[in-house]
């Protein structure tokens, strides 16, 4: 068993924001590697930011992004539960990411959950058309509409869209992170986006 100095928990607890008995318990199951024990950490993480799902947001922030000297803007509002997250540097960092995120992406929805069932069905029997236009077996054909149907909620769903700082991940993947970090239930509420003379 690997002896665990204070200096490693430091270390462990900088770079996750872990307690510092999660992060004891994590380099200890690691051996007393840090990279390891990290990886444990956000294991562990996000499956209790799952958990945390339900949970009530009612405080968080509206934040702002203002692009092009004026030409464009944002506002966003994204709930977590209490106000003393709200005012942490990484929860406004998240606000503006998204902010900036809706800002080059243009969603029109947060998630899948606001698109009515008529608009996902009108989609799939258009995307069904042309898979059989372009001379598709019947058979391949709803498959190649779905895998369109996903792409198309890449484009319009704000939490399906790759991050713009990284997109490897999605939104939701970042949100996750978020609430991981934080212990807390974390939700984009709602957004606008405003383009000068549209």
């Amino acid at each position: 068993m690997a002896d665990i100095s204070v200096n490693q928990v430091k270390e462990l607890r900088a770079r996750t924001g872990a307690g510092i008995v999660d992060c004891k318990n994590a380099l200890t199951e690691a051996g007393g590697n840090l990279e390891k024990a990290q990886m444990l950490l956000r294991a562990k993480g996000l499956a209790a930011a799952d958990k945390k799902s339900g949970r009530v947001a009612k405080e968080g922030l509206v934040a702002s992004y203002i692009h092009g000297e004026g030409r464009l803007g944002v506002l966003v509002e994204i709930n977590c539960e209490t106000d003393f997250v709200a005012r942490t540097p990484e929860f406004k960092a998240l606000a503006r990411d998204v902010a900036m995120q809706i800002a080059a992406s243009d969603p029109r929805y947060v998630s899948r959950d606001e698109i009515s069932a008529e608009t996902i069905t009108a989609e799939r029997e258009i995307y069904l058309a042309q898979a059989k236009n372009e001379g598709k077996p019947d058979a391949i054909a709803p498959r190649i509409a779905e895998g369109k149907l996903e792409k198309w909620f890449g484009t319009v769903c704000l939490l399906d869209q790759p991050f713009i700082r990284d997109d490897s991940k999605k939104v939701a993947d970042v949100v996750k992170e978020a609430i991981a970090k934080t212990g807390e239930n974390i939700q984009i509420r709602r957004f606008a986006r405003f383009r000068l003379g549209e």
